[in-house]
């Protein structure tokens, strides 16, 4: 794939998916495969990083771990958000710094912090008192910053109040992780997987400038601010370009907070998610009845096999078959397992062609992020996804 680059370096022009689709049309798959081509992965972090300026790209390597994957993005200058003690070993074996990886799970083993700690990692998170005495007997003088709970997200896939802390906790831990020597230097927050407008920021941003205003005058010399992530990737509806996208956020962020020395952003989905198509397999196509509206098209991948996120079915993957001139109806989609909650869509069937049949080849549209994480191993014997790195 050729990657063009405009002359403010501020654009990118990418000839679409033709590697990618070449790569896949001339091979044969025996079982569901996420392929990723890496220079579109390199394209999407240099458009993220024209729009987001001085702020430091952490890749959630959670949202796709692949070797390949980490090495070209270290070679491109990335930072990384590590959510276990696996991820910041995969970084640091691939040539990444120790001073460029975050922890940035707040809940932590004692003893990985500690072997953490032993490798160099000097930035924590944390959303908990308990967290932050572990961080200060294991990683004692770290530097740390505070979750922050955002009670109402505009992202299509919201995280819950599993992480982060509101308002007068944060001021709390803050003081508390000063008495313990730790080196308290800001706060992070999560606005919601799949924000697909970055207007849609405002918001939480105004939310997370009063908090971070009232530890200023609380006497707190805060200087990192970590927005995480939210960068979206295309399933359907409109987003913005990647580039227009971070630079709007972060207008808005230095207009929030005027006095913030380092921002980190952490994309994952938005840097990978395109640069991925999963190659499927159609099982079966039935009705339940004569009167049934719908068809059923079960693939050979379902939800416990890479497709976690049709949970809820806020993420619409888009769907590509060799038939899609034909006549399109509506069908529910389901993947292969013997369990019931194994249907990805159904009270907003895809369309599909009304042709459709057993052994016919579905391609998954921007399907690089949380797929082959998500993957469970051999549930009911099926495969996990396999991936391929081209």
């Amino acid at each position: 794939m050729t990657v063009h680059f405009a002359p403010d370096a501020a654009s990118f022009v990418v000839d679409s998916t033709s590697h990618l689709d070449a790569y896949v049309a001339s091979r044969s798959f025996d079982k569901p495969t996420l392929v990723m081509d890496l220079d579109r992965v390199e394209a999407q972090y240099h458009a993220l990083r024209a729009g987001l300026g001085r702020a430091d790209i952490h890749y959630a390597v959670k949202a796709n771990p692949a070797r390949q994957v980490i090495a070209r993005l270290v070679d491109l200058g990335s930072h990384f958000d590590a959510a276990s003690r696996a991820e910041i070993a995969l970084c640091l074996a691939e040539g990444a710094e120790a001073s460029e990886i975050s922890y940035g799970n707040t809940i932590k083993r004692a003893s990985d912090i500690a072997w953490a700690w032993e490798q160099g990692i000097t930035l924590f998170a944390a959303d908990a008192e308990e967290e932050l005495e572990k961080i200060a007997t294991h990683a004692p003088g770290a530097s740390v910053y505070i979750r922050l709970v955002v009670e109402t997200s505009p992202g299509d896939w919201p995280l819950s109040r599993k992480f982060g802390c509101d308002r007068d906790m944060a001021l709390q831990l803050l003081d508390l992780a000063q008495s313990l020597g730790l080196n308290a230097v800001g706060f992070s927050f999560h606005v919601g997987s799949q924000t697909r407008q970055a207007a849609m920021w405002a918001p939480t941003l105004d939310v997370m400038a009063g908090i971070w205003q009232a530890a200023i005058d609380a006497g707190h010399e805060l200087t990192l601010l970590n927005i995480g992530g939210g960068f979206p990737a295309f399933y359907g509806e409109a987003i913005d370009a990647p580039t227009t996208y971070a630079a709007k956020v972060i207008e808005m962020i230095e207009a929030r907070f005027p006095n913030v020395s380092r921002i980190m952003a952490e994309p994952g989905r938005g840097m990978v998610a395109e640069a991925g198509v999963i190659v499927a397999e159609v099982m079966l196509v039935s009705r339940k009845s004569d009167r049934d509206m719908h068809r059923w098209v079960y693939l050979d991948i379902g939800r416990f096999s890479g497709l976690a996120e049709t949970e809820g079915e806020a993420i619409r993957y888009q769907f590509e078959t060799a038939r899609d001139a034909d006549t399109m109806g509506p069908c529910i989609l389901a993947g292969p397992s013997c369990d019931s909650a194994d249907v990805l869509y159904e009270k907003r069937p895809v369309l599909l062609p009304q042709s459709l049949r057993a052994g016919d080849r579905v391609l998954i549209r921007n399907t690089g992020a949380y797929t082959s994480t998500y993957s469970s191993v051999c549930f009911n014997g099926f495969p996990p996804l396999d991936v391929v790195v081209i």
